[in-house]
This record gives C-alpha cells, structure tokens and sequence, in this order.
C-alpha cells in the first residue's frame, strides 16, 4: 500500500462520500475509487460497504481507519524532520476556515504566502466555527481559522484580527423602534439567522441575553447556510441580521443595505491549532505570516 492510497482511504472514511473526498485531495473521483479498489484487492478486504450511491465504512474498514491515520502521522513527522533539516519550506497545508474569513479574509493572504512560498500546496475547507474546530481536532486540517468561540481545551488559540460586527436591514426597512439611543428593540425585528455553531449566531445569541430575553422569544424568520444568501435576502427586505462589516461594506457603500446603531462587540479572528501536533516549517511559516509577521525565505 502507497500513503497516497492512504490519505484518499482516510478521507473518503472521514466525508463518507468519494467525490467529495476527490475534490478535498485535488484528484478526480474515478482516481479516488481506483485507489480504494486497489487497496482492497490488494489485500483482499473490502473496506466500504456500498449502499445505493452511498458509501459507508465496512467492518474492516473501521478496524483499519486508526491505523491508517497513524501512519499518515508518522509520515508526516517524518518529512517535519527533514523539512527541519534543509530548512526548506516545502510541503502541502490543509486549512479549515470559517465562511466569512474563508471568502473575504483569507484568499489575498494565501496568494501573497504563495508569493512567497511557492513549493507549499494550500487546501481550504469551508466551515462554521463548530465543524472548523472538529476537523483540527481529528487532523483533517493543520490548522483552522474562525471568528466563534471555541470549546476544546486541547487547543492553542491565538489572534491574527479583528472583525467588526454589524446589525443591518434593507435601505427600505421601517424605521426600527429603539428602548434607548443605540439600543434597538430586537424583539420587534424578525430575524434572519446562521445555522447552530456559526459565530454570528453566537453573538446574536450573546445580545439577546444581554437584553434578558432567550434566543426563542426573538422572531426568527429565516435560517440560511452562507453570509451571502444571508446578505441577499436581508437586501430583499426579508428581515435584519448580525453581520460581519468584511462581508456587506459593498451593499452599505452602494446603497442596498443600511447599518442599525447599535453597540456590538469586536470579535476575534483566530488561528486554532492543536497542542499535541508538531508544526511543520510550512505551518509555521503561513501562521507568522497571518499574523503579519512574515518568516524570511528560505
């Protein structure tokens, strides 16, 4: 068996799912299959059950998955040796990042770190804050970025920015009743929401207890997966949000949309990593350069 077989094993285990592991790994899904397939024949096991157009780990399959992941380990230490020795940087990055760092914060600073470094290959994964932090605990990713809390002391968390937050509603939206100067009636607003695990919806969460009421007792109108559907539909004039300014500065700067006075705290953008895995060069250098504090070339 190949460590390339592994990591495509380890990743189809892991999504449950062969195009959506392909599409992690940069390969096609018939290179993924063919993988699987040669590994089971190979060893004349068979690894995943298929059922329908759905895979799911076989018996065997769940035996082999820790070993597999250990191996993928090893590996990896390994080559950290021998990145440590030659002092190059080289290698390939897996990154888990929450939506609104991952499309308004991150891609100028990947590009200019590939300017700078460009024998490392980069990987995103899209996430809120809860599945972020899950897969740099499980090891899917070398490090995650997110705005939310997180919750697991097995991780170091440090700061690269600050993200401002916003309330806003259409440019059309009534004028919003007000309890005091820059404390908005939330109760009487319907709301349009992140899913459970995303950090906005942590923060709307955080304002409803400062007020003394629970997040039920609020109008919530819509739940939607993305920043951007959120944002069109509050331009449509479906509700008010909680927002990150990264994210509808455009529509406030074109008109669309209009900011609501309102005292929100700034919020983190963080680096999580976790504190039992030896940083490679390459993960060193991309965190001291999100931090803007860029290593010097090799």
């Amino acid at each position: 068996m190949t460590l390339d077989q592994l990591r495509i094993f380890v990743a189809v285990a892991e999504r449950g799912h062969m195009t959506k592991a392909a599409e992690l790994l940069g390969i096609s899904q018939s290179a993924a299959s063919a993988a699987i397939r040669a590994l089971e024949q190979q060893h004349g096991v068979q690894l995943f059950n298929r059922v329908g157009r759905n895979i799911e780990l076989a018996q065997t399959g769940r035996r082999f998955l820790p070993e597999a992941k250990a191996v993928l380990e090893r590996a990896a230490a390994a080559s950290n040796v021998l990145e440590d020795v030659s002092q190059t940087v080289t290698g390939s990055l897996s990154i888990a990042a929450s939506q609104t760092i991952a499309s308004y914060w991150l891609p100028r600073r990947l590009a200019s770190f590939h300017e700078a470094y460009p024998a490392v290959r980069l990987s995103v994964t899209i996430g809120n804050t809860r599945q972020v932090e899950t897969h740099v605990l499980d090891g899917t990713a070398d490090f995650g970025l997110v705005e939310g809390r997180t919750e697991s002391d097995i991780l170091r968390r440090a700061k690269v920015d600050i993200d401002r937050l916003m309330l806003v509603v259409a440019i059309s939206h009534p004028e919003i009743v007000e309890i005091a100067p820059g404390r908005p009636d939330i109760r009487g607003l319907r709301w349009i929401i992140r899913e459970g695990g995303s950090g906005t919806l942590e923060v709307l969460e955080d304002l409803a207890r400062r007020e003394g009421i629970s997040l039920a007792e609020l109008q919530i109108f819509l739940v939607l997966p993305s920043n951007e559907a959120i944002r069109q539909a509050v331009e449509a004039g479906a509700g008010a949000t909680i927002i990150s300014e990264l994210v509808v500065a455009g529509a406030i700067a074109e008109g669309s949309l209009r900011s609501v006075p309102i005292d929100l705290p700034k919020r983190d953008f963080a680096i999580i990593t976790h504190r039992d895995r030896q940083a490679s060069l390459a993960q060193m250098a991309l965190k001291a350069h999100l931090s803007a504090k860029p290593m010097a070339s090799a």
